[in-house]
């Protein structure tokens, strides 16, 4: 018979974490509850915004949590930028400006080039068709916005969790979901 070495008492997460994550994610595992505690206690300590400061991010089809920099969040979950191509920034603004849209196409052309616009279109219905979960570049800028806002606004340890939208939900309009751990609302 083999004696267990008596286990050293697990530290529980901060009151206010432990609701927001039996709320949004009852089945997290004692590994994953470890690392919203690690990220909980890094974004007490930090000084200030800093890009260091953590985000975690729910593969929900692969049940992973991993913590991303919000420097790094950006490479690691890019934001559809289709949208803000100079080209069809452009062709908008023309549109704005009561331009025809063959007119504004053609000026387009001559500002940017005829295959520059095309692929710039081309770009942006791909990814209207394959979708990107919402995840465009003025969600990306919103949601650093929020967490530097609720950071310097003295909110309760606003850590961000995206809990990304599953590929197959991508065509239905599924955008990935946005909950504030730390907080007494997720």
């Amino acid at each position: 018979m083999s004696r267990r070495e008596p286990q050293p008492p697990r530290r529980a997460l901060p009151s206010e974490a432990r609701l927001a994550l039996q709320e949004a994610l009852p089945t997290l595992t004692p590994r994953q509850r470890q690392l919203v505690g690690r990220c909980l206690q890094h974004l007490r300590s930090a000084d200030g915004w800093q890009g260091s400061l953590p985000v975690l991010v729910l593969e929900r089809c692969w049940l992973r949590l991993s913590a991303v920099a919000v420097e790094e969040l950006a490479m690691r979950l890019p934001p559809d930028c289709s949208p803000e191509a100079p080209e069809l920034v452009r062709y908008r603004e023309l549109l704005a400006a009561g331009h025809a849209p063959l007119v504004a196409e053609q000026l387009c052309w001559l500002d940017f080039g005829m295959e520059a616009c095309r692929e710039a279109q081309q770009r942006f219905w791909r990814h209207q068709e394959q979708g990107n979960q919402g995840w465009t570049l003025a969600r990306y800028l919103e949601v650093v916005r929020q967490y530097r806002d609720r950071l310097e606004g003295g909110h309760p340890t606003p850590l961000p969790l995206l809990v990304l939208a599953r590929q197959a939900e991508a065509g239905v309009g599924c955008a990935h979901q946005l909950h504030w751990l730390g907080t007494e609302h997720t």
